[in-house]
């Protein structure tokens, strides 16, 4: 018994305290130079109404919150709120924003601000000093429209109205089913794009004609409007399946046919090019399927690497690392001639002297030494100077050269949960075919050939996917700087193909690209490699037999 006594003398402070803090305000409004003002009496009239009555709280506990908000020097009271965000933050939202038609039903607003709308657009029409003020009161009005549309309940089927609401229906209208009510709520959509297109918002155009055709597919205005907006965005396939929903439900409208006339070169090319990537896309697929499933048969290991530099826009420069292995958009394919055996995109890599060359098609039955004798030829005919203009010291001949391939995915680094983790600088093993798809689909997205609206999805997913590659590196080793010792290589002998090459067992070709690192056997920089990597392996040519 004792709580709600200290309940009531809590109270009881808590509203002296109120009196207090309002005769204090009325005495500084009283003291100002101009005296209290309109908006002074106003907020003491509410305080006054708000401590000696109390009405409308559907509990002490309410309405001794909202008193202790009233003291709170950054509360506005509704009365005053002058934006969306402070009318929210009052907490009576909803109740003040039907104070100004209180006693109005939902139907008799929704007419009300509907008419406005239609007014407002009349005299934007009507105005000679092209005033766009009258377009945008109309958006407001169907907004406001829209909004006690929303509030409507149907009726039902079964309803039988009364004589006193059959003679108000005109001014208060009732709906029987949901159909009739998705019918008002389209035509004032549909009005509202109508506003917004005098504006030239189109891209609310588009939102509002959207909205409207959803709650009425047979309204053609609004086709008509949803293909304007599109033409305007030069979003032409759309532009097209918006007319062409319109024409199905009026195929002779005049403004549909004009309109179809004029944007038909732009969609039929919108239309084909689409179909053209769609085509494209079903062939890229088939291909890494078909390289996976080689891949898997053969054991061949695939690799990649995170395809962005950094995770937010705003990270330092400095922060930013870069991936050494490119991704060059080739796929390794099956070759129509030479008995149908494979050939791979390869990279030879010279870090010597901080060059490379980029080999499109490399079949795995070549012989390495014969690729490097056609590259780096000896000079048999007694000559010293070398092809290569960057060879300064002409040591860049075939049987000059030691030939190595860096060894990826071998750490045994993993989480709490058994996953291993890799460095975001590290190559990371692709496990499924899907992941395989993802990665050669987010590249040709970045690289931009399936346009802007996918580059950024791309990289979004790329940036996301590096997040938790830092996020769970960092939480295992506390920091990005912890970084994995330099990956070991393994010799590749000059005589053994590429296919030798790939099925060796520490292979894992990172993004599809085959990269070799070819080094003048005397040149201090192969000193220098082979005590950064160690070497753990050499790759032979099989014996014939």
């Amino acid at each position: 018994m004792a709580k709600p006594k200290a309940d009531e003398a809590s109270k009881k402070k808590l509203v002296d305290k109120m009196k207090a803090t309002k005769e204090q305000w009325d005495a500084e409004a009283a003291a100002s130079p101009d005296g209290p003002d309109e908006t002074d009496a106003l907020l003491s009239e509410a305080i006054s109404m708000a401590i000696e009555q109390g009405k409308g709280w559907s509990s002490p506990e309410e309405r001794e919150k909202y008193l202790e908000s009233l003291l709170d020097d950054d509360f506005i009271p509704p009365l005053f709120a002058e934006n969306e965000a402070e009318l929210e933050a009052s907490g009576l939202k909803e109740a003040f924003s039907s104070l100004h038609n209180e006693g109005e039903t939902p139907g008799k607003n929704m007419l009300e601000f509907r008419k406005k709308g239609n007014e407002s657009i009349a005299l934007g029409r009507k105005n000679v000093a092209k005033n766009i003020q009258y377009y945008r009161d109309a958006v407001n009005h169907y907004y406001e429209a829209y909004h006690w549309a929303a509030r409507i309940e149907p009726k039902g089927e079964d309803f039988v109205p009364t004589p006193e609401e059959l003679f108000a229906a005109d001014e208060d209208p009732y709906f029987t089913s949901q159909k009739e009510l998705d019918d008002v709520m389209s035509t004032i959509c549909s009005n509202c794009a109508l506003a917004h297109m005098c504006l030239k918002n189109w891209g609310f155009v588009r939102d509002e004609a959207k909205k409207a055709v959803d709650f009425n597919e047979h309204n053609l205005k609004a086709w008509y409007r949803l293909a304007k907006a599109y033409q305007m965005l030069h979003n032409w396939e759309e532009a097209g399946d918006a007319i062409d929903s319109g024409l199905e439900i009026e195929k002779d409208n005049k403004e549909l046919l004009q309109l179809q006339k004029k944007l038909g070169g732009n969609v039929r090319k919108a239309r084909l090019q689409r179909q053209q990537r769609e085509r494209a896309r079903a062939e890229r697929t088939s291909r890494i399927k078909e390289v996976w499933r080689y891949c898997k048969e053969e054991n061949v290991g695939l690799g990649r690497i995170p395809l962005v530099a950094k995770v937010k826009d705003d990270e330092d420069e400095d922060e930013k690392w870069h991936h050494h292995y490119p991704h060059s958009g080739q796929l390794p394919h099956r070759q129509v001639q030479n008995g149908g055996g494979w050939a791979w995109p390869v990279l030879f890599v010279y870090p010597s002297h901080h060059q490379s060359d980029f080999i499109e098609h490399f079949g795995e039955d070549e012989i390495i030494a014969l690729r490097m004798a056609q590259m780096f030829p000896e000079q048999d005919d007694g000559g010293d100077e070398t092809e290569m203009p960057w060879d300064f010291n002409n040591e860049f001949r075939c049987s000059n050269l030691a030939v190595y391939f860096e060894v990826h995915c071998i750490g045994t680094d993993t989480d709490s949960k058994g996953n291993q983790l890799v460095h975001p600088d590290s190559v990371e093993r692709l496990k499924d075919q899907g992941a395989a798809m993802r990665f050669y689909e987010a590249s040709r997205a970045l690289k931009g050939d399936e346009g802007p609206e996918m580059a950024n999805v791309a990289r979004c997913m790329e940036r996301k996917h590096l997040h938790h590659q830092r996020k769970a590196w960092t939480k295992k080793h506390g920091s990005l700087w912890a970084t994995p010792d330099p990956c070991p290589v393994v010799q590749v002998h000059p005589a053994a193909t590429l296919g030798q090459v790939l099925r060796n067992k520490n292979m894992v070709v990172p993004n599809f690209l085959v990269t070799v690192t070819l080094i003048p056997t005397e040149h201090p920089a192969h000193k220098e490699f082979l005590k950064e990597h160690k070497c753990i392996d050499l790759v032979e040519p099989e014996k014939s037999e």
